[in-house]
């Protein structure tokens, strides 16, 4: 067995971090919250919480729709939690800013809008073999829609994209490259930046979901030169029910409404309707005005942590715990990439990882067991599902030897 070493960690107050999330304080099943399951949901800070209540108790009001003073406050909180989201994703303007329930609908939104305004018979769009389900349905929806030809960059034993194989799947005929900027089911980092020149130099444009990069790393859109970039706030530690999509303005510009109602629309009579510019155009009907709120006090708190620091403790948490995992027998890693972000993807060989789950949960340790909405992933990989442990910076190191323990106790129930 390898010796396990602990990175030195300097200028990290984990405990004082965590005394920022109540929830981080409770117990499961009688023993203290190891929460590990991060690339689903993330947990929210008590001034994300406060902010939410606060807006609903005394200053609520709908926006865009009232000359008063309480809509007009919150129409101009709405507007300024735009522009910190354009701020946070180095957007060139607030007014590429797209809210949307998720980066599942946000997908959906540029998938239809952009394929019905560009995508032709015989064109063709590129996904990945690792992508969500959400980055993969309305895609295949979308070419049955069109009569367009789905094609999909392989990955290698790694989980890393084989840019080869990508170089040779780009066409005169590539109308959308659609990739995970980190795959939610294996944490790999894809290569974005690359993948979108590469693309751009053939004529296609690019869509990059982001709802497993968001809470974890620094951004900027215009230097990755993405044409649209997803997220979702709960994943970073906002409110459930918002997320959004930056999209390059030229683009939005002539892409035609998603969803058709109120507020979105420049003029109607009864013979016709003409739209309001971007991003009105794409946010029909009352907006979640609370989450969008929940959001900007959000993004306020990841930018005064600072997000290169983020990154930086998340990666020593990584390493620790891929040693920890890697001594377990019986124990095997799915996704092993060079550039990883903070997910530890692993199969069990004597128990389903539904069963792992479920014996961790005892511990006091939450983890998610399943495909991830990632298939196709765990058929390239040949598992059925994988039990899987996504860090945050709020955890600590003691959680993954928590988390290590659980394991082996497991092993030896199934054994």
């Amino acid at each position: 067995m390898n010796e396990t070493h602990r990175p030195s960690v300097q200028d990290w107050d984990v405990e004082a971090i965590r005394k920022d999330f109540p929830i981080l304080s409770s117990t499961v099943n009688g023993k203290p919250l190891v929460y590990l399951d991060n690339g689903a949901t993330t947990q929210k800070p008590l001034r994300v919480i406060e902010r939410v209540r606060k807006f609903d108790a005394e200053e609520y009001g709908t926006v865009r729709r009232g000359a008063y003073k309480l809509c007009e406050r919150s129409t101009h909180l709405y507007e300024e939690a735009r522009k910190k989201v354009a701020q946070f994703l180095g957007a060139g303007s607030p007014s590429e800013i797209i809210f949307t329930s998720g980066t599942t609908q946000a997908i959906n939104l540029v998938a239809y809008s952009f394929g019905k305004r560009f995508v032709k018979p015989g064109d063709e769009i590129i996904i990945s073999n690792i992508e969500h389900h959400a980055n993969t349905v309305p895609w295949q929806i979308l070419c049955e829609e069109r009569g367009a030809i789905l094609k999909v960059i392989p990955v290698n034993d790694a989980g890393e994209l084989i840019l080869e194989e990508y170089d040779k799947l780009l066409s005169d005929k590539t109308r959308m490259v659609a990739v995970n900027h980190v795959s939610n089911a294996l944490g790999t980092v894809n290569p974005v930046k690359e993948i979108t020149r590469r693309a751009h130099a053939a004529g296609a444009k690019v869509l990059v979901d982001g709802a497993q990069s968001t809470p974890h790393m620094k951004l900027d859109v215009q230097d990755i030169g993405c044409d649209f970039y997803t997220f979702s706030g709960h994943k970073m530690y906002a409110p459930s029910g918002i997320g959004g999509v930056y999209g390059r303005m030229e683009l939005l510009e002539e892409m035609p409404p998603y969803v058709t109602g109120g507020d979105m629309i420049l003029q109607v009579t009864l013979e016709k309707s003409t739209f309001a510019k971007p991003p009105a155009r794409f946010e029909a009907g009352t907006p979640p005005i609370t989450q969008v709120i929940g959001l900007g006090e959000a993004i306020d708190y990841l930018n005064e942590i600072g997000m290169d620091r983020i990154s930086r403790y998340e990666h020593q948490l990584l390493e620790y715990g891929t040693q920890l995992l890697e001594n377990i027998d019986g124990l095997r890693i799915i996704g092993n990439a060079k550039d990883k972000a903070a997910i530890l993807s692993f199969y069990l060989e004597n128990a389903h990882p539904h069963d792992v789950v479920t014996c961790l949960d005892q511990e006091g340790v939450s983890v998610r067991g399943g495909h991830h909405c990632a298939q196709p992933t765990m058929i390239r990989f040949g598992v059925p599902a994988t039990a899987r442990a996504s860090m945050s910076f709020y955890n600590t190191f003691d959680d993954l030897d928590v988390l290590a323990e659980s394991i082996r106790k497991t092993i030896k129930l199934f054994s």
